[in-house]
C-alpha cells in the first residue's frame, strides 16, 4: 500500500497555497469543491505522492470542525488501495472503528473511504481507489 497524499486543513487556500507551491516547486491543482465533503482543495505534487490542501466551505465540516478545535495543520493520511469497500470491510472484520461503511465520491474523480482516528493512534486514514 503506497501513500498517495497528506491532507492538510487550512484556513484559506489562497493564502497557504503559494507557501506550498514554493517550498515543492510545483504548481497545485485548480481548487475542486468536493460538495459532500463541504471543501475545497488543491492538490500538490510532492514526488511520488500529493499534499492536499483542504478548505472548509462549511464552518459545521469536518474540515471546519476541525479547524476550530485543533488549528490548520495536518488533517489525514490517504493511502491508495485497490478497493476502498474490500479495505474498509476489511477493518471492520478485524473490529476496528471505521466512519464510512462503503466509500464515496472523493476529489480527482476517486472512490474515498475513513477509518476513524481511534483505529491508528489518533490518526485519520483516509483510503482512495484511482479510477
Amino acid at each position: 500500500m503506497n501513500v498517495d497524499h497528506v491532507g492538510i486543513a487550512v484556513g484559506s487556500l489562497s493564502a497557504t497555497t503559494p507557501k506550498w507551491e514554493k517550498l515543492l516547486g510545483s504548481l497545485a491543482s485548480p481548487p475542486e469543491e468536493v460538495t459532500a465533503q463541504r471543501v475545497r482543495v488543491s492538490f500538490l505534487d510532492a514526488g511520488s505522492m500529493h499534499i492536499e490542501l483542504l478548505e472548509p466551505t462549511s464552518p459545521d465540516s469536518a474540515v471546519g470542525r476541525f479547524l476550530q478545535s485543533r488549528g490548520e495543520g495536518m488533517h489525514h493520511i490517504a493511502f491508495a488501495v485497490p478497493s476502498v469497500n474490500d479495505q474498509l470491510a476489511g477493518l471492520v472484520r478485524r473490529g476496528e472503528r471505521v466512519i464510512d461503511q462503503q466509500g464515496r465520491p472523493g476529489a480527482r474523480g476517486r472512490i474515498v473511504g475513513f477509518a476513524h482516528p481511534s483505529a491508528f493512534a489518533g490518526v485519520l486514514v483516509e483510503f482512495v481507489e484511482r479510477p
